[in-house]
């Protein structure tokens, strides 16, 4: 059970300092994608955050879009 919580403790991004360094896109583009609905996410109180996988799969996601 322990090595399932902490596969999900190294997939989880929390605030959007860490998303947007995972992302390398600077912390207001988050926000701003985030108040869109653009980028999927969830929150912990006030706290953005994201999985890393999800966000990977995402990203996939839109470059299939864009070669379509």
């Amino acid at each position: 059970m322990k090595a399932a919580n902490d596969n999900l403790a190294a997939d989880m991004l929390r605030g959007a300092d860490a998303i947007a360094g995972y992302l390398g896109l600077p912390r207001r583009t988050v926000y701003h994608a985030v108040a869109k609905g653009h980028l999927p996410h969830f929150r912990i109180g006030e706290t953005v955050c994201a999985r890393k996988s999800t966000l990977t799969t995402w990203i996939s996601e839109q470059e299939e879009r864009a070669a379509a």
